[in-house]
């Protein structure tokens, strides 16, 4: 089964740019975690992580492939440690808001379609590194590898398991109870944090509302 079949530069352009302008959205939207005199160093970390990422995936656009040797695996783990700090970074996020508005949910949606992102791009970092973690199924002669595992990231998560993309060891097994794990998770504090702000506003908003005017 081969790691990738499309090779041609359009395939390779447009992930290319649909990554960069995600790592450049996150990089421009999310704070830093925590203050403290290394809070300036870990967001000049988190950044150049990022830009670092998003240029190794120019090189397969400008060489019709990926270069060889471990070029391709350095770059998956590079964009998995970005996203899981991307991810890590919005939850933190939505955790603080004090209420729940029309940001706050375009936030959770967001977080939701970067945990399925960020699946599919640890699941590729493991395909590279461990070649045969998954069986990717007859259309993976139409597909990136990348799209290819983005597309079993989404459909893990989502509990649908169509089956066309299988964990093939024991590797790929455990891949699949994080990632089905982490959605789960993700989902039940996401919930209970939303509920628990509306709740919250909601009450402040009566007792406000209850307070005699003295004026």
């Amino acid at each position: 089964m081969p790691i990738t079949a499309v090779r041609g530069w359009p395939a390779h352009l447009l992930l290319a740019l649909v990554f960069n302008l995600l790592i450049l959205q996150s990089i421009r939207t999310l704070p830093a975690i925590g203050g403290g005199p290394y809070a300036r160093l870990r967001q000049e970390g988190f950044r150049g992580l990022g830009l670092l990422g998003g240029l190794g995936l120019w090189a397969p656009v400008f060489t019709g492939a990926w270069p060889g040797g471990q070029f391709r695996a350095v770059e998956m783990v590079l964009l998995s440690f970005f996203f899981l700090i991307t991810s890590v970074r919005l939850v933190s996020l939505l955790a603080r808001v004090p209420r729940v508005n029309v940001q706050v949910m375009a936030g959770a949606a967001a977080g939701y379609l970067h945990l399925g992102l960020t699946g599919g791009v640890l699941a590729t970092a493991t395909q590279v590194l461990v070649p045969g973690s998954f069986n990717l199924g007859v259309a993976a002669n139409s597909q990136l590898l990348l799209d290819r595992l983005t597309y079993f990231s989404f459909v893990t998560i989502a509990g649908l398991g169509f089956g066309d993309v299988l964990p093939a060891n024991a590797v790929g097994e455990r891949f699949v109870i994080l990632l089905s794990v982490s959605s789960t998770l993700y989902v039940a504090l996401l919930v209970g944090l939303l509920l628990g702000r509306f709740i919250a506003s909601e009450e402040v908003e009566m007792l406000e509302l209850d307070e005699p005017d003295l004026d």
